[in-house]
């Protein structure tokens, strides 16, 4: 089964890195051009262990459902999602959240299996697993920029209290 592993250093503390990464609706902005609408289970808001999620996606040029449940979920540190119903044989992705000295270290780990024996393998070694790494990296991105934001404005608030 292929695995992609995908770490990403975020200057902002844990909490707004986890909490972003599990908002439907950011998710959704951040990946913008591939056109990923939620339209059941919990379809705004920060999931939750249990929840599901049904995506409207479109990859590769095809359409396709994508139900996703919330499977382990440790508060700030854990979540991951599975694939209970969906074209790949197989879906897992591990979400991860480690405090660092900068901030956090994000890990993606990204399990899937495509159906349909070793043309589906042929398939996902040489064009899905380069276009999973790259929408998780380009998502991975936007969480970055928008942490970094976040804890940028919280740091001027909080100078702007402080008297000098």
């Amino acid at each position: 089964m292929p695995l992609i592993e995908v770490q990403t250093e975020i200057n902002a503390d844990i909490q707004t890195c986890f909490d972003l990464a599990r908002d439907v609706g950011f998710y959704q902005k951040s990946l913008k051009k591939t056109i990923e609408i939620p339209i059941a289970g919990k379809i705004s808001g920060l999931i939750e262990k249990g929840d599901y999620v049904t995506w409207e996606t479109n990859h590769l040029v095809f359409t396709q459902l994508l139900v996703l449940k919330v499977s382990e979920f440790i508060n700030p540190v854990l979540f991951v999602d599975e694939m209970v119903k969906g074209d790949f044989k197989s879906y897992r992705h591990e979400h991860i959240f480690k405090n660092n000295k900068n901030g956090t270290i994000m890990t993606d780990r990204f399990y899937f299996k495509s159906p349909y024996g070793i043309i589906g393998k042929i398939v996902d070694e040489i064009i899905l697993k380069r276009y999973m790494r790259k929408l998780i990296i380009t998502r991975n991105k936007a969480l970055k920029i928008k942490a970094e934001q976040i804890a940028a404005k919280q740091k001027i608030e909080v100078l702007s209290k402080m008297s000098f």
